[in-house]
């Protein structure tokens, strides 16, 4: 179930887009402004509406910690903001001085990219706010562009209709006819999946355009292959070209927008429609689910911008909470909570946890008894399961906020090891971590860059133990 909860109506021309980031949504305008509001209670920060374009703003987007916000405009420029007090930290102008159509930051914040209608697409370094490398689209206006969760590579779409995969060398990886009448926005789901046929993992990819479809593709990297898009499906749905796509942050959902006036949100896996919605009175020209709460919003050339909330029991527009807010899990609200319930696969129990008001604190506080006799939580297995993932929770916790020893680190993941393997380098890994090394096709040792002669993993009993007495030992002291 999708229920609209707020109606944003402050611009004064067409919504052209709008952005989550963890605490904020940013929309932007043909009337020059990017407005940015709180999630909290949707009102409008003190510094917001930003100004600072002389031409319509066509896009804008958060950095990954959210500290940072691009827009980029008709004026050729792309302009970088301090979302903590809304001052400008630079004005990047496009060499040729195009209208600026897209952009998009990197998922380490190394680079972002804009992309312009004379087709030119410039790598900005973030560190320099300097032009890093540039290049070209063969044909037509570059209008979409959206990284890989791992940030070797990007997608751009371009008004001719082709889709092109570049490295972060500006080298063109690969390039593919999408859409006979222009691609209109692609988006790459931020969970790659795993291809248990030929051990290496693909990532999802959708796009659509003026031809009223939604394809779905899967984009394949591999050592000996390079980077290979594979087109899997096409979504059916809508009645008039398609102007924007989404996934969710867990990949469960996409949602896309059109020049029909519908909304339509799919279950990726299978491509049923969940959900159409038909509130808006002109074109949809944008939509984006938020990353850690059951948000959507979905912006329009009626002006306004519709924030829908999701049954929490529907598939989660979540992500694993703790992997990504810097939020310490003690400081976590009852929606905090909540999307982490949904991330672990334990949706079931929000309404539960909301009803006896477990936030972090109290997250961290529970324990069998108190889930038996206060949570009346019945299933001894169900309750082994929570009891399992809010200990997982403390370990992190653990290597976060206590000095570890560095020999109980994983080198690839920074974090405590519960399952540490010897690999063929000499060097000991988190078990899952290093699977995951092997299976994205890496040959090379995590430490030393250098081919791992097998890719044999030996159990380390003894680095085990060790840390299950080093953890004895801080629950006694702690």
């Amino acid at each position: 179930m999708a229920t609209l909860i707020h109606t944003l109506a402050d611009h004064s021309d067409d919504v052209n887009y709008c952005a989550f980031s963890s605490s904020c949504l940013a929309t932007c305008s043909l009337d020059k402004t990017i407005r940015v509001y709180s999630l909290n209670n949707f009102t409008e920060l003190p510094y917001s509406p930003l100004k600072g374009h002389t031409y319509a703003v066509h896009c804008c987007c958060f950095s990954p910690s959210g500290h940072v916000l691009a827009s980029c405009s008709t004026d050729g420029t792309t302009v970088v903001w301090d979302t903590g007090d809304g001052r400008v930290l630079a004005v990047l102008e496009q060499p040729s001085g195009s209208p600026v159509r897209v952009c998009r930051f990197s998922p380490e914040s190394t680079y972002l990219v804009s992309g312009a209608a004379d087709g030119s697409v410039v790598l900005w370094n973030m560190q320099s706010l300097k032009l890093y490398r540039s290049g070209n689209v063969k044909d037509g206006s570059l209008v979409a562009c959206a990284f890989s969760p791992d940030g070797n590579f990007f997608v751009t779409g371009s008004s001719c209709g082709d889709l092109t995969v570049w490295d972060d060398t500006m080298r063109c990886l690969y390039n593919e006819k999408a859409h006979d009448l222009g691609v209109t926005c692609c988006d790459i789901s931020s969970q790659p999946i795993s291809d248990g046929e030929h051990g290496f993992r693909y990532f999802q990819m959708a796009s659509c355009g003026q031809d009223n479809h939604i394809k779905l593709w899967r984009i394949l990297v591999a050592d000996f292959l390079g980077v290979k898009l594979k087109y899997k499906c096409t979504l059916n749905g809508h009645s008039a070209p398609v102007l924007a796509c989404a996934f969710s942050y867990d990949g469960q959902m996409l949602v896309s927008g059109s020049v029909d006036k519908c909304v339509i949100i799919y279950e990726t896996a299978t491509g049923n429609t969940l959900h159409t919605l038909s509130q808006h009175t002109r074109y949809v020209t944008t939509c984006a689910f938020a990353p850690y709460s059951p948000l959507l919003a979905t912006g329009s050339m009626d002006k306004t911008v519709n924030i829908w909330q999701f049954d929490l029991k529907q598939p989660c527009a979540v992500n694993t909470v703790e992997n990504e807010s810097k939020v310490a899990v003690e400081d976590w609200s009852e929606d905090d909570v909540s999307a982490w319930l949904c991330a672990q696969d334990l949706a079931d129990f929000v309404g539960l946890f909301k009803m006896n008001n477990i936030d972090g604190k109290e997250l961290l506080n529970l324990t069998k008894e108190s889930l038996a006799n206060e949570l009346k939580i019945e299933s001894l297995g169900l309750r082994s399961k929570v009891l399992q993932k809010i200990e997982e929770l403390r370990m992190k916790m653990i290597s976060v906020s206590v000095t570890v020893p560095d020999e109980f680190l994983c080198p690839i993941t920074r974090e405590l090891m519960k399952d540490p393997v010897i690999a063929a380098d000499g060097y000991s890994y988190e078990r899952e971590a290093m699977e995951n090394w092997i299976s994205n096709n890496r040959r090379s040792s995590p430490m030393t860059n250098l081919p791992l002669p097998s890719l044999m993993l030996t159990p380390n009993r003894t680095l085990k133990m060790a840390i299950s007495r080093w953890l004895e030992t801080r629950h006694k002291h702690g």
